[in-house]
């Protein structure tokens, strides 16, 4: 057991004698944090395993508790690398170097586990526009700033008929360690050898020093200042749109020249298309890190990923018993079949299957 759980388990074991509770009676509580991305699902998974009574019943016999902090997907790793929590998320998976911190600070591996898929949308604020096309060739300029009108002839070319306002563009970024951002910047970064140029792929890219660049956290943070802020446009998970309500997002033109919405089905035709490589991480699991940033098909939406669980290789055997469960309950068709609702896309079966292969690792 790690010096955090320790201490977590003498403090609580302290709380229960205090109370005159048996601490046999104590439930385990897991600790994550990490991506934004997932949050809105993770949250309703998390609470449906330690509280729904018949959830409970079919996985969670403990009783047992999990607490996840959206900070980041940056965040979450570090939290992972210097043993601050049981588990954490990323939408940026983590690279090999990322991993090797974790062996050298924890003495442990890690197992990197997709648990459900997403959509990054460019939502916006502007007034009487109620339907926004971007071009593959556009949307990339105004995130290296290289547009900055809202009636820009470019944009106004696509958008034949629609009243466009003569105001600047307020181009909204995430300002901590982002795996939304990574995965955006990585699309950008596909379609755009300019944006690759000047901002590159990265979870904290140099976004443009200009003046119509502001900066929020997480993507709630993101999504309020677009919300409140008329002449803005951002990047964030397409759940964090629906569920505030708001309908202004742009339709984005994918591989093959089609102007695409974000949804259940446009998202899913883009994450079929995701490969994982044949390989093997450290713990010996299977590597299922895969990206999707310029899907084929006709069809697809051109900005999805998906979005990671990080395990340590090793637990001791109560919060083991928790993380097999819980997982086990994040892959059933119950949980899965909530994602169209909360804005995600469930994972292909196929998928699943190779989840709970590299579960085994887990020991």
């Amino acid at each position: 057991m790690k010096y955090a759980n320790i201490l977590k388990t003498a403090a609580l074991a302290g709380a229960i004698a205090a109370l005159g509770v048996p601490a046999a009676q104590a439930a385990e509580k897991l600790h994550g944090s990490g991506a934004s991305f997932p949050f809105p699902i993770y949250s309703a998974w998390f609470k449906q395993f330690s509280r729904d009574k018949k959830v409970k019943q079919e996985y969670n016999s403990t009783g047992a508790r999990v607490d996840y902090q959206a900070k980041g997907s940056g965040a979450g790793i570090k939290d992972l690398q210097e043993g601050a929590v049981d588990f954490a998320g990323s939408d940026a998976a983590m690279d090999d170097e990322e991993m090797a911190v974790v062996k050298e600070k924890q003495g442990k591996d890690v197992v990197l586990l997709p648990m459900t898929a997403g959509e990054v949308v460019l939502a916006y604020n502007v007034e009487g526009v109620d339907a926004l096309k971007l071009p593959r060739d556009l949307y990339p300029k105004i995130f290296s700033g290289d547009i900055d009108s809202w009636n820009d002839p470019a944009i106004a070319a696509a958008n034949e008929g629609v009243e466009l306002p003569d105001e600047k563009i307020t181009v909204v970024v995430r300002s901590d360690s982002s795996g939304t951002t990574y995965v955006f910047t990585g699309h950008l970064s596909e379609i755009s050898a300019d944006f690759r140029d000047k901002v590159g792929q990265a979870k904290s890219p140099n976004w443009p020093d200009a003046d119509n660049f502001i900066k929020a956290p997480k993507n709630d943070g993101v999504m309020a200042q677009i919300k409140q802020n008329p002449g803005t446009i951002g990047y964030v998970e397409y759940g964090y749109a629906k569920l505030t309500g708001h309908e202004q997002v742009a339709m984005l033109e994918n591989k093959a020249g089609n102007f695409i919405a974000p949804g259940p089905e446009s998202g899913a035709a883009a994450v079929a298309s995701a490969e994982f490589p044949d390989a093997r991480l450290p713990s010996g699991a299977p590597d299922l890190r895969a990206w999707i940033y310029d899907p084929a098909g006709a069809e697809s939406y051109p900005i999805a990923s998906m979005t990671w669980l990080l395990l340590y290789s090793d637990y001791d055997d109560e919060e083991l018993q928790v993380l097999k469960d819980l997982v086990g309950y994040v892959l059933s068709e119950d949980a899965q079949g909530q994602a169209d609702s909360l804005g995600y896309i469930p994972l292909p079966a196929d998928v699943i299957e190779q989840v709970k292969e590299a579960l085994a690792f887990v020991k």
